[in-house]
């Protein structure tokens, strides 16, 4: 049975999915230990825009809905991922209004850290600059930033024809259609 006591941003999936009470506490972390991932490589990011990120994972660990886009990989720390989950096109939007004032050094977050560390620290010569320069549109971040994990969608939320990364769990989980 999994735990029906989330963090905050995790309980739209609170009773559908086995996202455990310490994973959801350790996605809202920074860095989180689940991944040892430094949202905040180039400085302080916008609270706004990392709330978009704590989302992503909440949808990324806790969803059972996106079993249509789950992809075999063959790579030394996950077997699989999914790829081009269709994304409704306001939940890009926002995403990207939110962190476009933000600074990152890279267009492609799933490869090419200094990992030296034990986190992810810009690769050398990297600068870092705005989101808005890396992402120069809302399609840019939501398909570019985790390797076309996502794909912006023409379909608005509620439509049935997206998954959407926000919703209200008092409403159900438009995300099931």
């Amino acid at each position: 049975m999994c735990s029906s006591v989330f963090s905050t941003q995790c309980t739209p999936w609170r009773k559908n999915a086995c996202c455990s009470h310490n994973t959801s506490q350790e996605l809202h972390k920074d860095p989180s230990l689940l991944y040892n991932f430094n949202l905040d490589h180039c400085g302080k990011i916008e609270p706004a825009c990392k709330r978009h990120f704590i989302q992503d994972n909440c949808l990324y660990e806790c969803s059972p809905n996106l079993g249509p886009w789950i992809q075999e990989v063959n790579q030394s720390w996950r077997k699989e991922r999914f790829l081009d989950v269709p994304l409704c096109k306001e939940d890009c939007q926002q995403w990207w209004e939110d962190c476009r004032t933000s600074y990152t050094c890279k267009n492609n977050w799933h490869k090419g850290w200094d990992w030296s560390s034990g986190s992810n620290k810009c690769p050398a010569g990297a600068t870092c600059r705005t989101f808005e320069t890396y992402f120069p549109t809302p399609a840019a971040l939501c398909e570019g930033i985790w390797s076309h994990s996502y794909k912006l969608s023409n379909y608005s939320r509620g439509s049935g024809r997206c998954i959407q990364m926000w919703f209200d769990p008092a409403q159900g989980n438009p995300n099931e259609e």
